[in-house]
């Protein structure tokens, strides 16, 4: 199997690990460059920059996209690493010699980890012998080398004696979670759906079209509050009113995509006229791959209970 060692600032560090979030967002100030030294489901490791030439912790890598901070910030808020927007801006000017003026939303390289964990202390692991000082952004190490499987073999033992982690992480050996098959999928957060919603709909509204990102939401078909899941499958990205409406039962999108509008908005308001030009038409947006299209059993489930008939 393969990790990848990724270097990082213990300011970061210290504010994720203190905070325990469950999912992370490791950002690189760079929005030009792609990472894909990972498959999903592969283990990112934190190492710190030097003097502290120690791995503390890490996840299950997820998913890599390129996005404004602003959305990076609405999406993963403290997981960040940040404990505000502007703390998150200032870090990121530090690294791009940037400003408020001349890069008022920068786009950064979002690398979107599950299942974090943080060792404590005592229990970092030194650098591998063969870790260069040149290196500036990470290096990949794999099981079926030396080095690899001595890092592997030194983290069972931390992420399972580690007092942060989930419990799915400390109660299954790293053969467990990290075998060829993949059974154990890393688990999707509030965040990381948010980002992965935005990227399946090419970052525009699925009804109208609309692309000013400030304004477009990801939107549950089915509730996280009534057990609906943080899926591709179960979300829309939709601009802010629709996402209202939907939430509200005052529009649905039936299992051929087609989108329906009430009569209540007309009955409720007194007018409606810009919702109901989209009443009977197809989405306008949805993603390009078939495993990411609305899930009928969801739609279905928003047609039977959210929706004002």
């Amino acid at each position: 199997m393969k990790m990848y060692v990724g270097l990082t600032d213990y300011d970061w560090y210290k504010t994720l690990s203190q905070s325990k979030c469950e999912e992370v967002n490791f950002w690189r100030p760079g929005g030009n460059t792609n990472f894909r030294a990972l498959e999903e489901g592969d283990l990112f490791l934190f190492k710190l920059h030097s003097p502290r030439d120690f791995i503390v912790g890490g996840g299950l890598f997820l998913k890599f996209s390129i996005i404004p901070s602003s959305l990076a910030w609405e999406a993963f808020g403290i997981a960040n690493g940040a404990r505000s927007l502007l703390e998150l801006h200032e870090r990121i000017y530090k690294y791009r010699k940037t400003n408020h003026f001349t890069d008022p939303d920068p786009q950064i390289g979002c690398i979107i980890l599950s299942l974090p964990f943080y060792l404590d202390e005592k229990d970092w692991i030194p650098v591998p012998e063969n870790w260069s000082k040149n290196i500036v952004q990470g290096k990949i190490y794999d099981t079926s080398e030396q080095y690899g499987l001595k890092l592997y073999h030194q983290l069972q033992g931390r992420i399972y004696k580690a007092q942060n982690s989930p419990p799915s992480i400390q109660d299954d050996s790293l053969n467990d979670r990290y075998g060829p098959e993949r059974i154990v999928r890393p688990r999707i957060g509030q965040g990381a759906f948010k980002v992965l919603i935005a990227d399946a709909y090419h970052r525009r509204c699925a009804i109208t079209g609309e692309k000013t990102l400030p304004v477009l939401e990801a939107a549950h078909i089915k509730p996280y509050s009534v057990d609906g899941p943080n899926d591709i499958r179960n979300g829309l990205l939709l601009r802010r009113d629709f996402h209202t409406l939907l939430d509200r039962g005052y529009i649905t999108v039936d299992k051929s995509l087609t989108v329906e509008v009430s009569r209540r908005i007309k009955e409720d308001f007194g007018n409606g006229r810009e919702y109901y030009a989209h009443h009977g038409k197809k989405l306008t947006i949805i993603p390009n791959k078939q495993d990411q299209l609305p899930d009928p059993k969801y739609l279905q489930w928003h047609n039977d209970n959210v929706f004002l008939g």
